[in-house]
């Protein structure tokens, strides 16, 4: 779906090893290089074995050189990290082409302390739920637990989607297994819900659960379970017809449809729809109430609202900090990072260095901060994990199938974003691949994925997955105290 680290530098360790093959004599030509450590979690003071793969044309070499990010690592790839430390690490390990230093393959090793804080949920960006057709492409993935509230009826469900830009639980139906209590509205019918996506909409009933995100909980809270067009209550008219321009329609259907096995949307609000949906007259055609007549508009309370789950944890919950390693051009074949609960409530969720971009919370621009890009002012834009690239205005990229592919790439680009208190931040640095470069790889994670702005909304530059690669991005919740003021705001730091 389009709309849907700390790295600490403790020094490089670059060590030559030899994998077998030829000299580089005679004609030969290296194509890529990638490499992998097992396990990928350990603890501090513990060990990782890395292996690299060199592919080429003609008596190639296949010999790599080693570097990590933090820790050491031996002639053979075994990898060591440091004795001790107190937050995650996540350790980038990189093996380089011998014989042509512009090849290179990285992966990540997460480095946890012996009792790992409770508030850390490894993300990882690969090819999507097992069988996914066609395969998952720069979207991060958690797992999650969901519970009957107030029992030990759970089940632990994986390549769920994390979605900065949306609040909520939602549940592709077919991968639910345990029966979630049914929501009803003040009329005691079932309450049902669409919500509108850049490039779809999902529908369904609203539920309640208990969620478990790493070692965060939170309680009885309102999910959405989508359902296909087929399924019941059937999709009403009013909620098809908010169809996007160019949009898939209802996307919930399937696991494929949705390209994830559920999302779980750690936004900006707390709740995803808010006050308009309390008390508008007509009420927004966002929650239905749903007698066996069928299902039409209807005003619900806050506390009925499918509901922001990190806002509804005991502790650490003003919002949220994604951390991911860089990637290099031409992607990588996953990433591991971390999204982490809490802005300055632990050692492992501070500002640091990261210049906030207030939003206002209520308005038509409600969650979004101005950029400015090519002489031109954007003031509906917005940091999104869950879009999967850039997405932005630029008839000067020539495109291929929906997607840039600038002639020349890497294209690189800038742009500088607004808060909503009128203060800029520093020059944000950006670039373009072409895309079926890209894709003609089997790499799932791009920093230089971007394609024109969804649905013809060019009031918007929307920084997607691709933005986060080797930043820490917080995204503050409204209402909520943080050390870098009030939510709902953004903040990020310079690569």
């Amino acid at each position: 779906m389009h709309k849907l680290a700390i790295l600490l530098a403790l020094g490089s360790v670059v060590l030559m090893v030899a994998c077998g093959g030829s000299s580089s004599s005679g004609s030969s030509t290296i194509t890529s290089v990638t490499d992998s450590c097992s396990p990928p979690t350990i603890n501090y003071g513990q060990t990782s074995q890395c292996s690299a793969s060199v592919m080429g044309l003609g008596n190639f070499n296949s010999a790599v050189t080693w570097s990590a990010s933090a820790g050491s690592i031996s002639a053979t790839g075994l990898f060591s990290a440091p004795s001790s430390g107190d937050v995650s690490l996540l350790v980038t390990v990189t093996a380089t082409s011998a014989q042509d230093g512009s090849k290179l393959g990285t992966t990540t090793v997460t480095v946890n302390p012996t009792q790992s804080a409770n508030n850390m949920a490894p993300i990882i960006v690969d090819a999507g739920p097992a069988g996914l057709q066609p395969p998952s492409v720069n979207v991060g993935f958690v797992t999650v637990t969901i519970c009957v509230p107030g029992t030990n009826t759970c089940q632990t469900i994986d390549h769920v989607a994390v979605d900065t830009g949306s609040s909520g639980l939602r549940i592709v139906s077919s991968v639910l297994s345990i029966p979630l209590p049914p929501a009803n509205d003040s009329s005691g019918n079932p309450l049902g819900e669409c919500l509108v996506f850049l490039d779809g909409y999902v529908w369904g009933p609203v539920a309640t659960a208990d969620i478990t995100v790493a070692g965060e909980k939170a309680s009885n809270v309102p999910v959405q379970v989508m359902v296909p067009s087929s399924g019941s209550p059937p999709v009403p008219g009013s909620c098809s017809n908010q169809n996007p321009p160019g949009g898939a329609g209802n996307e919930g259907g399937s696991v494929n449809a949705f390209g994830a096995n559920a999302l779980i949307g750690v936004g900006l609000f707390q709740r995803d729809c808010g006050p308009a949906c309390v008390s508008n007259s007509p009420p927004p055609a966002a929650y239905y109430d749903c007698p066996a007549s069928g299902c039409n508009p209807t005003n619900v309370t806050l506390a009925q609202q499918v509901a922001n789950p990190v806002s509804g944890f005991g502790s650490d919950n003003n919002g949220v900090l994604v951390q991911f390693p860089s990637v290099p051009d031409g992607g990588s074949l996953t990433s591991n990072g971390l999204l982490i609960f809490g802005i300055g409530t632990q050692t492992n969720n501070g500002l640091g260095d990261s210049t906030v971009y207030p939003v206002p919370d209520t308005g038509n621009n409600a969650g979004n901060f101005t950029t400015m890009f090519n002489g031109s002012s954007y003031p509906q834009s917005f940091i999104d994990s869950g879009s999967n690239g850039f997405f932005f205005p630029d008839s000067s990229i020539p495109m291929c199938n929906g997607w840039y592919c600038p002639t020349n790439s890497p294209d690189n680009l800038t742009a500088v974003n607004q808060g909503s208190n009128g203060q800029s931040g520093p020059t944000t640095h950006f670039s373009i691949e072409n895309a079926n470069n890209l894709f003609s790889t089997n790499n799932t994670a791009f920093s230089t994925l971007g394609g024109p702005a969804i649905g013809g909304a060019n009031s918007s530059f929307d920084w997607g997955l691709s933005f986060f690669f080797g930043r820490d991005v917080f995204t503050a919740i409204e209402n909520m105290s943080t050390p870098g003021g009030p939510g709902p705001y953004f903040a990020y730091n310079l690569p």
